[in-house]
């Protein structure tokens, strides 16, 4: 499993026009599944990203969490990030998950963070979606389940 993170002012997501998810002060999760990812594997980046000291204290340190901020998730599934370009010119997906155990296991991430008391707003699986968002520092980070997990 794949995720790029970023700390955000404000992020919202629309698909025809409409939006569909928004959220303000907290974290754009762009996340993407690959075969073989489980429950293991979103309960470790559900758990990992809500607890990520990466909001600024008083003294400006990245010290402070989502829930020390009264922050949001706003996650969006990313089925390119299961892309290799490393060969050629044309990504392959080879390693992205069925779109149907994608689409579990995403809302199975959602809702492993609401376990963990924070609001997540989403977008549609699999559609054609128009994401915006005021990076906040910016901040971005990019997690990979590690191996065996």
């Amino acid at each position: 499993m794949k995720a790029v993170i970023q700390r955000v002012k404000e992020a919202r997501v629309r698909v025809d026009g409409r939006v569909v998810g928004e959220i303000g002060t907290g974290v754009l999760v762009l996340l993407g599944v690959e075969m073989g990812d489980g429950r293991k594997q979103a309960d470790w980046m559900a758990e990992k990203i809500v607890n990520l000291r990466i909001f600024p204290d008083g003294q400006g340190k990245m010290n402070l969490a989502l829930q020390d901020v009264g922050g949001e998730m706003l996650a969006v599934s990313q089925f390119t990030l299961a892309g290799n370009c490393s060969k050629g010119r044309r990504p392959s997906f080879d390693t992205a998950a069925d779109p149907e155990e994608a689409n579990r296991l995403y809302n199975y991430f959602m809702g492993q963070v609401w376990e963990l008391g924070v609001t997540v707003q989403s977008g549609i699986f699999q559609a054609d979606m128009e994401v915006s968002l005021v990076n906040d520092g910016p901040v971005t980070f990019i997690l990979e389940t590690p191996p065996g997990r």
